[in-house]
């Protein structure tokens, strides 16, 4: 039914940045919300930052200052920049949406496939 396109993973050194693209396709009514999480080996997946269809946003500690969530209502898009990264920010980062699904206006979340963030020393 929907489909998230996830990029901008990859290797980089501590202090570096990464920009995270995300893009929403296939059969649904409206966006609600888009965000980002991530999972580290041997841990729970864990929130790093949201924004609503109206540009409300928020952030785990550990990343705010940091991180910067924007979107792209037209494009049915959300970006994640990442700045200024620590070895703990290593990852696979997936990507949310919740969107209301033709007809029945029911809400529904939907996972990317994640993309994977390593931050070395």
């Amino acid at each position: 039914q929907v489909q998230l396109v996830e990029s901008g993973g990859g290797l980089v050194q501590a202090g570096g940045s990464l920009r995270l693209s995300c893009a929403a396709s296939g059969r649904f009514f409206s966006i609600d919300a888009m965000g980002w999480y991530r999972q580290a080996t041997g841990k729970q997946r864990e929130l790093v930052a949201t924004i609503t269809r109206g540009g409300s946003t928020n952030y785990a500690d550990s990343v705010k200052g940091r991180f910067t969530i924007s979107g792209d209502n037209a494009k049915n898009t959300v970006y994640l920049q990442m700045n200024s990264l620590k070895p703990e920010d290593t990852a696979v980062y997936y990507c949310l949406v919740r969107v209301r699904v033709p007809t029945t206006y029911l809400a529904s979340d939907y996972w990317g496939q994640g993309t994977q963030v390593t931050v070395s020393s």
